[in-house]
């Protein structure tokens, strides 16, 4: 249990340290953060309509409010290493190539995301178009061309800020595993 508790604690720290810095999330094909896909599949007819320098814009500031983010993981992600019990430990070792993932993700989710938002909401402030693209996508959640979930660009980037973290945690897991 106490090996596989130093595992843990060292893939989080990998997987937080390499996404918790500049160009962390940006630089990284596997967890970038794109536009929403409804903006995103808009994004070429944007670009001709000489909006491409405010999509990029967007773009860099939805992947730098997560790597701000992320750092803040760091301390929920050990407190949940050391918290485990001799039977969670039993069920990740025999779990698949993701079960250390999918108990973090289980167990620090909500909240991690509930840390996130402001740090997120703050980053992605500073980029006009996001609070313009939260007035439209709300007329477009009334009228059922959106989703609620896709409402809002700060939750889409808290999402899969999470997303990202979790799945290069996943990724270190699998490097300890084999």
């Amino acid at each position: 249990s106490s090996g596989l508790k130093a595992a843990l604690e060292q893939g989080e720290r990998v997987a937080v340290a390499n996404l918790g810095r500049p160009d962390g999330f940006w630089a990284n094909d596997k967890v970038r953060i794109p536009l929403p896909g409804h903006l995103q599949d808009a994004a070429k007819l944007l670009r001709k309509l000489g909006q491409g320098d405010r999509l990029d814009e967007l773009l860099k500031a939805m992947n730098q409010a997560a790597e701000a983010a992320v750092p803040l993981a760091r301390d929920s992600l050990v407190a949940v290493v050391k918290a485990m019990s001799f039977q969670d430990a039993a069920t990740i070792l025999r779990g698949g190539d993701t079960s250390v993932t999918d108990f973090f993700a289980s167990k620090t989710r909500g909240s991690l995301g509930d840390k996130f938002l402001p740090v997120v909401t703050k980053t992605t402030a500073r980029v006009d178009l996001a609070a313009k693209y939260n007035r439209v996508a709300s007329k477009a959640v009334a009228t059922g061309l959106l989703k609620p979930d896709q409402s809002s660009l700060e939750h889409y980037v808290t999402d899969k800020t999470l997303d990202g973290l979790y799945f290069m945690i996943g990724q270190e897991e699998r490097k300890i595993r084999h």
